[in-house]
């Protein structure tokens, strides 16, 4: 028997798997002939996969299995792609009757958030092909009796209902065909018609699609706000329906939240110091993580403002929700607005289709960091005081306000006071934020924290840039010690990883370290130098004067005995003797027989 006489059954159940779980599927007969196929793989139905293909292995093998690292599984092995593969995993369930394999369902993910989506539900995932398996399996033998098929039914009920998603099928005439139990217990079970949820313009638009579409913004019927997106269920090229996926804004933001919380949290004891001032403004910060209210972060750049941020965040009941960053100098003003408050379809010219979520939306429940707030134009300041105060925002081009619950946290280096006695900041809006006040020291006012900064820095570069460890050599943390490091913590690790990339010892040297910490040293070398010069000319006045000849004879033999006769050494000594490099060859040729 073969699976090419139900093609058009197995087209659609093919759209149908794609569209609950949103990756790319095919399905194969026994033949390797690809009888059904969505995105990628739409326009390939009718050729013949390769025998050594993952597909063909499941034939033979007649099991299914996942394929988590694509070219490292057993089905790849002989693979014509394998040094070449774009896939980022793949699915593949074999398709029995009669104890025999007739056929494979793939699902193949090409994006890495796809493979995330599969792998993280693998159980449920596997049990709804293996039903969609025995669906083919049984329009194919048309042996089973209604009771079976009823079952079936009932089993593929049973996985539409766990999916956590909010999924109906909706007719060519708008009438809800199928809901699952997510959708019945968010949205309600009266809901019969696809315009009870949409309205009439959306679902007029809906029901005139042609092809898949993603990403609708819109608030629903019923008052709740999120996204929807629509594939189209057709048949033999004619549309017979479409199946919508719908999630809440609250779904929204807990799948964000779950991609924003896969880095590693912050914590206090991630900020490195012992020093007093370092130690206040860290212990302040504790003390208010639990609260609600805004936090004023003031210090110079490259202070770790945003690592203070974090570590609030961390420590406080918000945890476990998104910590959304936004530079307000680093978004030109046009675009500020925008990235802070969302927009919907159609705000202005070039929006995104369906609109695009704001910063206070995506920070929903979670905590909102306002880095360079000073920076911040005038005319979105009353914007922002009112979502502080009254916790609501109005997005680009829509007409409903939108409840948001955000911690904000805002981080400055400049003088707020100053600005507002200027006018280029709102005193309303700085008294709002200058709830809590935290000061960072500047790195030059805690030297003692310096050295131990650099240690740590070290070990995380050469672990980085895959390095034997290295330690700094006494001589260049003199260096590091005698540096203002005006870009503060920023400046000193961007040194710490230029001297780790050109260093190939087990100890960083000063000639490790940028050319401008070099220059100090000489600059301080210069300066005992001439302090040394001083020294000598007193004691030749003190002795008897000598002809200016001797004299110079007699620097340039110190310079020498100082720095050595290399190249380096010369360059440096005719520095400290204020001449010209060629000045210095000349004076030791017309001195050589006397030095």
């Amino acid at each position: 028997m073969s699976l090419n006489k139900i093609i058009s059954s197995v087209q659609l159940i093919c759209e149908a798997i794609a569209s609950v779980v949103n990756i790319d599927v095919t399905i194969v007969d026994d033949q390797r002939v690809r009888l059904a196929g969505t995105g990628r793989y739409k326009d390939s139905v009718g050729e013949v996969v390769s025998e050594n293909a993952a597909f063909s292995y499941a034939l033979r093998e007649g099991h299914g299995f996942i394929i988590e690292n694509p070219g490292a599984h057993q089905a790849c092995l002989n693979c014509d792609c394998k040094d070449k593969c774009t896939e980022h995993a793949e699915v593949c369930c074999p398709i029995h009757l009669d104890g025999k394999t007739i056929g494979v369902i793939g699902l193949i993910a090409f994006k890495d958030s796809q493979r995330k989506a599969l792998l993280s539900n693998q159980q449920n995932l596997m049990a709804f092909l293996d039903r969609m398996a025995d669906l083919i399996a049984s329009k194919l033998a048309e042996q089973e009796s209604h009771d079976a098929v009823d079952m079936l039914a009932k089993e593929l009920e049973v996985v539409i209902d766990n999916l956590d998603t909010n999924l109906i099928a909706v007719g060519t005439d708008g009438q809800l065909l199928r809901t699952n139990r997510r959708f019945r217990k968010t949205f309600g079970a009266e809901i019969k018609h696809v315009k009870a949820l949409l309205g009439e313009e959306k679902a007029l638009l809906t029901l005139s699609q042609t092809e898949n579409s993603k990403n609708h913004y819109h608030t629903f019927q019923n008052g709740l706000q999120g996204v929807y997106d629509v594939s189209v269920i057709k048949i033999n090229r004619t549309i017979r329906g479409f199946i919508l996926t719908v999630k809440t804004m609250e779904e929204v933001m807990n799948t964000l939240n779950e991609v924003m919380l896969d880095g590693v949290a912050t914590g206090f004891e991630q900020i490195i110091g012992t020093s007093d001032t370092l130690l206040q403004a860290k212990a302040l910060a504790g003390r208010v993580a639990s609260s609600q209210s805004t936090v004023l972060i003031l210090g110079e750049s490259g202070t770790g403002k945003e690592l203070f941020a974090r570590a609030i965040h961390s420590s406080s009941s918000r945890h476990g929700e998104p910590f959304v960053a936004v530079n307000c100098a680093a978004i030109p003003d046009y675009l500020l607005e925008s990235e802070l408050f969302g927009y919907d379809e159609g705000a202005f010219t070039g929006a995104k289709r369906g609109g695009k979520l704001g910063k206070f939306q995506l920070a929903n429940r979670g905590t909102l960091f306002l880095d360079e707030i000073g920076d911040m134009p005038l005319h979105l300041q009353a914007k922002l005081l009112r979502a502080i105060q009254e916790k609501v925002i109005d997005r680009l081009g829509g007409d409903v306000s939108v409840p948001v619950d955000v911690r904000v946290i805002a981080a400055t280096h400049a003088n707020l006071e100053e600005k507002v006695l200027e006018g280029s900041f709102r005193q309303d809006l700085y008294y709002r934020l200058n709830v809590i006040p935290i000061v960072i020291p500047p790195l030059r006012n805690r030297k003692e924290d310096l050295l131990l900064t650099a240690d740590l820095l070290t070990k995380k570069w050469c672990e980085q840039l895959e390095k034997r460890r290295m330690v700094i050599s006494e001589e260049a943390k003199q260096l590091l010690m005698l540096h203002d490091w005006p870009g503060n913590v920023r400046e000193l690790e961007n040194t710490i990883e230029y001297a780790v990339h050109v260093c190939d010892e087990d100890e960083i040297k000063a000639y490790h370290l940028p050319k401008r910490l070099q220059n100090l040293a000489l600059g301080l070398e210069n300066k005992i130098n001439l302090e040394r010069a001083s020294e000598v000319s007193q004691e030749i006045r003190s002795e008897a004067l000598i002809p200016l000849e001797e004299a110079e004879r007699h620097l340039i033999m110190l310079a020498l005995k100082q720095y050595g006769d290399s190249g380096e050494g010369l360059e440096k000594a005719a520095v400290a003797l204020g001449i010209s490099r060629a000045t210095l060859y000349r004076k030791i040729k017309l001195y050589s027989h006397q030095l």
